[in-house]
């Protein structure tokens, strides 16, 4: 039986994955590959599986874990992408706050699925803002003579604590650049030429003997070369990455997570009801809820918004506490009801958050003259990473 390839495009909260996943998926689907993707996240109600079925694609879906915590739902929701024809590439998405992937996915798929699924590599994109506050501190230490790795590593965690995120958090994401075995610093058309190569030589510095990409999924740079790249084959991992599961579960369990569906309509009993513009209103949702994080000093690794109503749908999206809110889709419409999802990842208290998002819905709501309804909500911290499997030199592992 021919085999599927399985990429895995990783990196850490905010990064960009779901974008690069899109434009992926539609390069593919331009040379004539059949291709499926797969999300992943802590709670159900994902705006990115939403946001990739609305341009077409096959899409599964798994919620409640980590890929390596639920490896077989993930086997499960790769072979329903074959029901009807068989993908020749799925992309998947891991969630932003995992890593060991390697270990815990990739060489268990190998050993167990080998004969379904061919492996690219382990690719993980760099958000420059998180580069420029994590890595750089950790270079600072270097150029002091500070190298021994215990230095080495408070250097990088003192800097995740300067950044908004705990040092633990900060553990994930250098954990997720060890581990990769293509490396992209990613919205590099966010940068000036001296930034992009002060990250890039910094990411150099740091992980030597990586393969090191940059790209930009809104010019469409670095793509062509990260397609001949992900259709390269890696050499199987021997050695499980050295990585303290306590500090990686505190570093989830610091991030506040919160997914709700809202139900929309106009506040009037007018037969038809007034509609209402679409765009306008979620930029005002978005942007208060920015502000709302910012007063209450939780700093986001991604807020993403999407609101549909029939074929029509808008999104935004906030990752960066210093940068604005941006529309990744309009939809230039007026409606009379729609739905919105809420994806919110930040460093904070979940309950918190939660209490934030409910009192500006009801504010919003009142100035836009809707009716909102939450039909669904959940926030949490990640609970303790628990993989299925651990896949070392010698063999595989329980959690």
């Amino acid at each position: 039986m021919q085999r599927t390839r399985f990429l895995m495009i990783g990196g850490f909260l905010g990064a960009g994955k779901t974008t690069a996943l899109a434009r992926l998926a539609h390069s593919y689907t331009e040379a004539g590959l059949r291709v499926g993707l797969v999300t992943n996240d802590q709670a159900h109600g994902l705006v990115d599986t939403f946001a990739l079925k609305a341009q077409g694609f096959q899409v599964g879906e798994v919620a409640g874990a980590c890929f390596c915590c639920q490896f077989n739902e993930l086997v499960d929701a790769l072979g329903s992408l074959s029901v009807d024809q068989q993908p020749d590439v799925v992309l998947t998405e891991p969630v932003g706050s995992c890593t060991d992937l390697l270990a815990t996915v990739i060489e268990p798929l190998r050993h167990l699925h080998g004969d379904r699924y061919e492996l690219g590599p382990l690719t993980v994109l760099c958000k420059p803002e998180h580069g420029q506050r994590i890595l750089g501190k950790s270079m600072l230490a270097a150029d002091q003579g500070q190298t021994e790795r215990g230095q080495t590593e408070r250097g990088r965690t003192e800097q995740g604590r300067r950044g908004g995120f705990s040092p633990q958090a900060a553990y994930i994401f250098t954990k997720q650049l060890e581990e990769a075995q293509l490396i992209c610093l990613n919205k590099v058309d966010k940068l000036s030429e001296s930034e992009r190569d002060e990250l890039l030589g910094q990411l150099r510095y740091q992980f030597p003997g990586k393969r090191l990409l940059a790209l930009s999924s809104l010019t469409g740079e670095g793509y062509e070369q990260l397609v001949h790249a992900l259709a390269e084959t890696p050499s199987p991992s021997q050695i499980a990455l050295t990585i303290d599961y306590d500090t990686y579960a505190q570093g989830e369990a610091e991030l506040g997570w919160l997914n709700a569906t809202v139900e929309l309509t106009a506040c009037d009993s007018k037969t038809p009801p007034t509609s209402w513009d679409l765009d306008a209103c979620l930029q005002q949702l978005a942007n208060g809820l920015r502000d709302s994080l910012l007063q209450s000093r939780l700093e986001p690794g991604h807020v993403k918004l999407l609101v549909s109503s029939g074929s029509h749908v808008a999104m935004a999206h906030w990752v960066a506490s210093h940068e604005p809110v941006e529309f990744s889709l309009r939809s230039e419409a007026h409606v009379t009801d729609a739905q919105l999802l809420i994806n919110a990842r930040v460093a904070g208290d979940p309950d918190v958050l939660t209490q934030i998002v409910q009192q500006l819905l009801a504010s919003w709501a009142r100035s836009c003259q809707l009716v909102c309804t939450i039909s669904h909500l959940e926030h949490l911290r990640p609970g303790r990473p628990v993989p299925v499997h651990r896949w070392g030199g010698e063999g595989t592992v329980s959690g």
